[in-house]
């Protein structure tokens, strides 16, 4: 894994906010692994406290039980930090649907108490959380920086306000700011559980439970399904690049595109399963394709992703299968 070679000054301390959650705490564990310091916030409204558990007893591992929509937890939080990985928001499009006040005070709000309190705390590097919905409806393949449309979703405008304010502070206050636009993010810890949980973990419980799987739509949206290490990646070589890459995002991806019904045929044949899906309606704010241009991570963060999607897919099924 690529990542592993980063160095970092020995005694640096990363504030993960939301590291009990599924890309949080993925974080959390190769910081640990890599011999750095790291303090958690999360207030485990999705978040898991098992995945707390995990490492609560590495003497280099902190929690905090804190809301980002508190700005003086985000201010004690980020006492002493050198780079902040800011991972805390509520995810799901549909949802946000449902919730618009919710997202703007959590993904927005939010995202700005933690710009705010490491600009106050002098934070070397500001890395967060974006995602692939701020492309909207743009047709064009693959998706690239500059290149947006309208936004289909609350999320998606969440998202999109985060990168706005992200360079503001790049501009105005000199915070080394680096967006992650995510796409399609799958792996170990990835909860397969409730309305609105990411596919490929519901997809491969119900098929080890019994159940049938329903597919929104077709199954011929696709999509680029990025493993979590490529994630940690990114974030840690975000973290080492310099101020003349801050204050942009960059697509985070493998580059791949993957069709939904081929993912559900796949699971079913690698876990030994005859079972035929059920197809329902299209659901509110989604995009049909999705397929990234990584050339800009590449050339401005040194990011070089090497988990395919088939790789990726393999080492997730047999996470699910040791822990469902």
């Amino acid at each position: 894994m690529s990542y592993q070679k980063v160095k970092f000054p020995k005694d640096s301390l990363f504030l993960v906010t939301g590291g009990a959650g599924f890309i949080g705490s993925n974080l959390c564990e190769a910081i640990l692994n890599l011999g750095y310091k790291v303090r958690c916030l999360d207030d485990l409204s999705t978040g898991k406290q098992s995945n707390v558990d995990l490492f609560i007893d590495n003497p280099n591992y902190e929690f905090i039980k804190g809301d980002i929509k508190d700005l003086d937890t985000c201010m004690k939080a980020c006492e002493g930090v050198d780079y902040v990985l800011n991972q805390a928001a509520w995810g799901s499009v549909p949802r946000s649907i449902e919730m618009p006040l919710f997202y703007s005070l959590n993904n927005i709000q939010g995202t700005l108490n933690m710009l705010e309190a490491a600009r106050q705390k002098g934070v070397k590097k500001f890395v967060y959380a974006s995602s692939s919905s701020v492309y909207g409806d743009e047709p064009n393949l693959p998706k690239k920086e500059g290149r947006e449309g309208n936004l289909l979703s609350p999320y998606a405008v969440s998202k999109r306000c985060d990168e706005e304010w992200a360079k503001q502070y790049t501009k105005h206050y000199g915070l080394d700011t680096y967006g992650m636009r995510y796409f399609n993010v799958f792996g170990r810890r990835q909860d397969p559980n409730g309305a609105y949980a990411a596919v490929i973990p519901k997809f491969i419980k119900l098929l080890l439970n019994g159940e049938k799987c329903r597919i929104n739509g077709d199954g011929k949206q696709s999509r680029d399904f990025t493993y979590i290490e490529n994630v940690i990646e990114a974030n840690l070589k975000a973290c080492l690049s310099p101020s003349s890459a801050a204050g942009q995002a960059y697509n985070i991806a493998y580059g791949g595109r993957e069709y939904l019904i081929d993912i559900y045929y796949g699971l079913t044949k690698s876990l030994g399963i005859d079972r035929e899906p059920e197809f329902g309606p299209d659901r509110a704010g989604d995009i049909k394709h999705s397929n990234a241009d990584i050339s800009k991570a590449k050339e401005f963060l040194g990011y070089n992703p090497d988990w395919s999607f088939e790789r990726g897919i393999e080492a997730a099924i047999e996470w699910y299968k040791e822990n469902l």
